[in-house]
């Protein structure tokens, strides 16, 4: 236990060192949390390929192996830094540092943080960010916020995504939103699907104005 106690304060320690860094250049920070297969990556190309124009991005993709996800984000336009972390189930504040070092993020722009797929340990793990968004898919069950309180009761923002597919799962929406507000009264949510670009406008305008109370200007 004091050994866990000892890595979470000092991993704290580096994620309130990024968050003054990020505040320092007006740069929003989020970090996006899901299971596996919720569809963090096709909500960032769609993100990313909707709002370059006017909204500069880049990314930090976290996984355990591989450059694939990295590589899909490059091909939509935007900077972008994978994190391998081998056998590790989450990215810290360290990571992002370094990460931040290398990849130098605009002053004035939004920098998106790809955890690992799990609801699991990123909710232990403070990386400096301004918001943490919780990525759920309807391919899921709508008890997850049940099963995993620690993640949507740490969450700023629940993403519900994959909605087109609502005709063909079992899956309550609102059970799921009811779910979440148990452990977290004050979630907010956006229901989406990023393949077809159904419901994509209200996570667009979440973010623009968190972007605008960030670097003071309205984007």
């Amino acid at each position: 236990m004091k050994v866990e106690q000892d890595i979470l304060q000092q991993n704290d320690l580096l994620a309130a060192r990024n968050r003054g860094w990020f505040e320092g250049r007006s740069i929003l920070a989020l970090n996006l949390v899901s299971s596996p297969g919720s569809g963090k990556t096709s909500l960032l190309e769609r993100t990313i390929t909707d709002l370059h124009d006017t909204l500069p991005m880049t990314v930090i993709e976290g996984d355990q192996q591989t450059l694939r996800d990295a590589d899909r984000i490059a091909a939509a336009g935007a900077p972008v830094l994978q994190v391998n972390t081998g056998k590790g189930c989450h990215l810290d504040a360290g990571m992002i540092k370094r990460a931040c070092e290398e990849l130098q993020p605009p002053q004035g722009s939004v920098l998106m943080i790809e955890n690992v797929g799990n609801l699991v340990c990123p909710a232990l793990f403070d990386l400096g960010e301004a918001a943490k968004v919780v990525i759920i898919s309807v391919t899921e069950g709508d008890d997850k916020p049940l099963k995993y309180p620690t993640m949507f009761a740490a969450a700023d923002l629940c993403v519900i995504n994959k909605i087109d597919l609502l005709p063909h799962v079992n899956f309550d929406v609102e059970a799921c939103e009811a779910a979440a507000r148990q452990v977290n009264p004050k979630l907010e949510f956006v229901r989406l699907a990023a393949t077809t670009g159904e419901g994509m406008e209200l996570w667009y305008r979440w973010l623009r104005q968190h972007s605008a109370n960030t670097c003071g200007d309205k984007v």
